[in-house]
């Protein structure tokens, strides 16, 4: 039986402040490999809106650029948007991943309005405090096993591959996007073991630093929840899920998926002042207040 749910067509045009927002953060773009979906991408960056606009990390592939160069137009597009966001007054911050390592070499550059940071502090409506990090320090593989990481790399990019041959079929046959890869990554205990002790780490970090919660990427999961008192947020990927976590001029935070705009409403929001947040991989139960 087919979904209800269709998915966006590239180049429909937003409803007035439909897509505005005081902030934005993406990550995992990885721009320079066929996995990203720069179509979604660039349709996304054409409309929306924002003062702060966060890039959380492994925006360019340098892993995957070192060892064979791949870019195409939409890439370039991708480029421009983000300096044309900062040319129309938008905040751009740039936080170095492990696949764009190269960049930190150049922590503290600003150009084109882009400024290049290891991590930031973002200052929420409601006075809260998060830090911004891609996260890969807390990547067990990455930290004292670089060689496996990179070999892990490719067998992602294999399903990443797989994954895109099941999104063409679907697309044919009328059904909205879905992520294999995603959805097999669910069903790996180990993996969802790793999932919850990288949140763990993360908000442990953020905590000893004295945040109220920390926003980020890397594992290419989109979430929103509190965790004994601290907001964990991460924007997900836009090479399986396209999402991105927006926070509204109201303080709500909430995680949009632009590949299906029908599983929007599934995503958690947060409202300022005592907030309760909910699993956005469970079905919502109220509007969070």
């Amino acid at each position: 039986m087919k979904s209800n749910t269709h998915p966006r067509r590239i180049g429909d045009g937003p409803r007035r402040g439909e897509h505005e927002y005081r902030s934005v953060f993406l990550s995992d773009l990885h721009l320079g490999t066929r996995g990203c979906k720069v179509e979604l991408l660039v349709d996304f960056l054409r409309q929306v809106r924002c003062e702060h606009l966060y890039l959380v990390g492994d925006v360019l592939d340098g892993w995957s650029l070192r060892k064979s160069w791949y870019w195409n137009q939409g890439s370039n597009e991708v480029v421009q948007r983000i300096l044309k966001a900062a040319s129309r007054g938008s905040a751009v911050t740039y936080v170095c991943g492990n696949h764009d390592e190269f960049l930190r070499r150049y922590i503290g550059l600003d150009v084109g309005g882009v400024k290049v940071v290891d991590q930031a502090e973002h200052l929420m409506v409601d006075g809260r405090r998060l830090l911004v990090l891609h996260g890969d320090r807390f990547d067990v593989t990455i930290r004292n096993a670089k060689w496996l990481a990179h070999l892990g790399d490719r067998a992602y990019q294999l399903s990443l591959r797989l994954n895109d041959l099941v999104a063409l079929a679907r697309r044919k046959l009328g059904y909205p996007y879905w992520s294999l890869s995603a959805y097999l990554k669910q069903k790996v205990k180990n993996a969802v073991s790793y999932i919850d002790h990288f949140e763990g780490a993360v908000l442990e970090h953020a905590r000893q630093r004295g945040f109220d919660g920390a926003v980020c990427g890397h594992i290419h999961h989109a979430a929103l929840r509190e965790v004994d008192g601290m907001l964990y947020a991460n924007d997900g990927d836009w090479v399986e899920s396209c999402t991105a976590l927006v926070e509204h001029f109201d303080g709500r935070l909430e995680i949009l998926r632009w590949a299906d705009p029908g599983a929007v409403a599934e995503s958690a929001l947060l409202r300022r002042r005592r907030p309760r947040v909910a699993n956005m991989e469970s079905e919502p139960e109220e509007v969070l207040r």
